[in-house]
C-alpha cells in the first residue's frame, strides 16, 4: 500500500511540507478519491537524498474514506519506524491484529484503488476499497526478495464510527504494498554473512563465508535492523548450506537502544544470555559474521566488541576477520586470463591495460594443445582447458616444464555446441563442468581438480545446462539454461553428503535471477551475491546488466553498453574492471570510464 500510483487521469497531488534544514519531508494523505472509479492520486514520491527523512500525517478530521485509504496508503511509505501514523487510519482493534513486517509486495506503478459496489455506499457506514496493480516482487517475513509476477487485488473495508462519526479501515490484508520507486526510496539491500556448512571437513583452516542478501529500510535504524535479521539466521533459501556461529536463540539484549559505532568505529553489541559462556573461537567467528555484514552501512564499522550478561565475550576488528574466515571479495586475483590468437593460454597483471600478453607457465601456456575455452584455479596454481573442439578436457598446473598428460574427460558430442561447457573452479579445488550432449546431458565435480568425475543430480532441473560458474564459496552455483531455445541464469545451492571419494552432490533450490530476459548468452560471478549478465529481454536488443543472486538489481549503475559480447568476467573485488570478449577483441571496463580495447584474444577470465 504506497504513494506510487499510474494515473492515467487528472491528477489530484498530496499536499507535501519539506523542512530541508531538518533533513524531514512530512507526506499529507490528503488527495481527494473518488467513491467509484479507479484511484488516482499522489505521484510516486521522489526518491529523496539518503539524509532526508519522510513522515506520514495523521489523518484529517471528518476525513472521507477516500482521504482515509490515500493517506493510510501514503503513511506506508514514510519512515515511520512502527507505522505508529499508518496504525491511525485503523480502528483500534484492526491497529492490534495488523502485522506490516510479514511482508512488502512491490508493484510495477503503485496501487489503483476503486471502491466496490455502487456509490452512496457511505450512507451504510462502510465501504469496501478494492486496490490493484501489477505485481514485480515480495519481501517476506524474513526480509528476503523475490521476484514475482501477476495481478495483485486486495481489499481494504472501512466502517464509520456512530459516536465520532469518523472513518476507519477495520479490515485489511497483512503486510504493506508500494510501488517499486517508492520501495527504491524505502528500502535498501544489505548482504548478511554466514560460513557454508559443507566446507569444514575438507581440512580448511578457515570458516567460507556465504553471502545472504535482504531488505531493510533504508532509513530506519539500518544498522540495528541488519544486526536483528542477521541473529535471527539466514533466509530459507540458503538455510540448508549454511551455518550460523550465534547460539540459537542469540538476540540482542532486552532494552537494546539503536546500535551505532562509537568515534573510534567500534560497534559494542550487546546479546542475551544465550550467547554467554561461549568459546574465543566461536566469539570470533560470530563477530567475523557481524563485521562482513556491517561492512557497507554507513557509518563505518571497523571493530566489534560483543557482550552477554554484562561482561564482554571478544572484540574483533575488520583485519582480523579477514584473517578468521575466508571471503571472496577480498581476495585480489594476480592476473586475468585469456586464449590468444594461437589458442595458448596467456595472461596479463589483474587490472593492467598491457596490450602484451605474457605466456601463461605450464603446458597449458607452453604446450601445443589448442584451447577454446579456460579456467584458472583461485589460488593460481592450476589451469583447466577445452581443447578446440569442445570435446576434451585437460587440467596442468601454472609452473613452467609441466605435462599435460590425457584429459580427464571426452564428451560425445556431435558438434561443438554440443560438448564441453567452459569449466569453473571453487574455494576448494573443486573443478565444474556440464557436458551439453543432448543424448548425455550431465553437471560433472572433480574433486580438486583431478580424478574421476562426480556426476552431480539437479534434480527438477528443466532444460540443458548452457553455462556454469560456481560462486568462490562452493554453496552457491550459477547456470544458464536452454529450454525451448529460450537461455535463462539460474541460481542454485550445491549440497554434499558423505566424505570426499564417497560423496554425492546435488545441486537444487534453482530460481531464476533474471525472469525479464529469455536469452542470456554470457554471465559471471561480479562480487559476493552479484553477478554481471549479458542477454535480451523479448524483442529487446543486447543488454549487460548486473543482478542480484535474489534476482533483484543492485543499486549500481548498470556497465556502459557493449555490442557484439560473447564472454563478460568480472573479479569479486569490484575494485578490478570487468572484461569482455566482444566483436573488439578483448576490452575491458574502468571503473567511470568507458570500455577499453586491451588486445586480441578471446575467452576471458578472472581466477575462479
Amino acid at each position: 500500500m504506497g504513494a506510487d500510483r499510474e494515473g492515467h487521469g487528472r491528477r489530484t497531488p498530496a499536499r507535501v511540507m519539506v523542512y530541508a534544514a531538518g533533513g524531514v519531508l512530512l507526506l499529507a494523505g490528503c488527495a481527494s478519491m473518488p467513491d467509484s472509479g479507479d484511484l488516482r492520486g499522489v505521484e510516486s514520491t521522489p526518491r529523496q537524498d539518503t539524509q532526508v527523512r519522510v513522515f506520514a500525517v495523521p489523518p484529517g478530521e471528518d476525513a472521507p474514506p477516500s482521504e482515509i485509504v490515500q493517506g493510510f496508503l501514503e503513511a506506508l511509505t514514510s519512515d515511520d519506524p512502527h507505522y505508529r501514523t499508518a496504525r491511525q487510519y485503523l480502528t483500534g482493534e484492526a491497529a492490534k491484529t495488523w502485522r506490516p513486517e510479514v511482508s512488502t509486495t512491490v508493484l510495477t506503478d503503485g496501487p489503483g484503488a476503486k471502491a466496490e459496489g455502487p456509490g452512496g455506499l457511505e450512507d451504510t457506514g462502510e465501504i469496501t476499497y478494492r486496490l490493484t496493480g501489477a505485481k514485480m516482487a515480495t519481501v517476506d517475513a524474513q526480509q528476503a526478495y523475490a521476484p514475482a509476477t501477476g495481478a495483485y487485488g486486495r481489499t481494504v473495508h472501512l466502517t464509520q464510527d456512530k459516536k465520532t462519526e469518523q472513518w476507519r479501515i477495520d479490515a485489511l490484508p497483512q503486510g504493506v504494498v508500494m510501488g517499486e520507486s517508492d520501495f527504491q526510496r524505502n528500502y535498501m539491500s544489505v548482504n548478511k554473512y554466514y560460513f557454508a556448512s559443507n566446507a569444514v571437513e575438507a581440512g580448511d583452516s578457515q570458516p567460507t563465508a556465504v553471502a545472504d542478501p535482504v531488505y531493510v529500510r533504508r532509513r530506519v535504524e539500518p544498522m540495528t535492523q541488519t544486526v536483528r535479521s542477521l541473529l535471527t539466521g539466514p533466509t530459507r533459501w540458503l538455510g540448508p548450506v549454511v551455518r550460523s556461529s550465534f547460539p540459537t536463540g542469540t538476540a540482542l539484549a532486552k532494552g537494546s537502544e539503536a546500535l551505532a559505532p562509537d568515534d573510534r568505529n567500534k560497534l559494542t553489541v550487546p546479546l542475551n544470555d544465550k550467547a554467554a559462556g561461549i568459546g574465543t573461537n566461536r566469539c570470533q567467528e560470530m563477530a567475523a559474521q557481524l563485521l562482513f555484514t556491517l561492512q557497507n552501512l554507513s557509518p563505518a564499522v571497523d571493530e566489534v566488541e560483543l557482550r552477554a550478561d554484562g561482561a564482554e565475550l571478544c572484540s574483533l576488528t575488520q583485519e582480523a576477520a579477514d584473517a578468521a574466515a575466508f571471503r571472496s571479495s577480498v581476495r585480489r586475483p594476480d592476473y586475468l586470463y585469456f586464449v590468444d590468437a594461437k589458442d595458448r593460454l596467456v595472461r596479463i597483471p589483474a587490472g593492467s591495460a598491457d596490450p602484451e600478453p605474457d605466456q601463461a607457465p605450464g603446458a597449458l601456456g607452453e604446450g601445443d594443445t589448442a584451447l577454446r575455452s579456460v579456467a584458472v584455479s583461485r589460488d593460481e596454481h592450476t589451469a583447466a582447458g577445452v581443447g578446440l573442439d569442445g570435446r576434451s578436457l585437460y587440467v596442468g598446473s601454472l609452473v613452467s616444464g609441466g605435462s599435460l598428460g590425457e584429459p580427464l574427460l571426452r564428451s560425445q558430442g556431435h558438434t561443438e555446441q554440443d560438448r564441453l561447457t567452459t569449466p569453473s573452479w571453487d574455494a576448494h579445488d573443486g573443478l565444474w563442468v556440464a557436458d551439453r550432449d543432448p543424448d548425455h546431458p550431465r553437471l560433472l565435480l572433480f574433486e580438486e581438480g583431478k580424478g574421476d568425475p562426480l556426476e552431480v543430480r539437479t534434480p527438477h532441473l528443466d532444460g540443458r545446462i548452457q553455462a556454469v560458474r560456481v560462486a568462490a564459496d562452493g554453496a552457491r552455483i550459477a547456470l544458464v539454461v536452454d529450454k525451448g531455445g529460450k537461455k535463462t541464469l539460474l541460481i542454485g545451492l550445491i549440497e554434499r553428503e558423505g566424505k570426499p571419494g564417497k560423496r554425492a552432490v546435488r545441486v537444487v533450490e534453482l530460481r531464476s535471477a533474471t525472469p525479464e530476459l529469455e536469452e542470456v548468452t554470457a554471465m559471471s560471478w561480479a562480487g559476493d551475491s552479484r553477478l554481471v549478465v549479458v542477454g535480451r529481454e523479448h524483442g529487446g536488443v543486447e543488454q549487460m546488466r548486473y543482478v542480484q543472486v535474489d534476482g533483484s538489481t543492485p543499486d549500481v549503475p548498470a556497465p556502459a553498453a557493449l555490442t557484439g559480447v560473447k564472454d563478460v568476467t568480472a573479479a569479486e573485488d569490484d575494485q578490478l574492471p570487468l572484461v569482455a570478449y566482444s566483436v573488439d577483441g578483448i576490452v575491458r571496463l574502468p571503473s567511470g570510464a568507458q570500455w577499453q580495447k586491451v588486445t586480441e584474444g578471446t575467452a576471458p577470465i578472472y581466477p575462479g
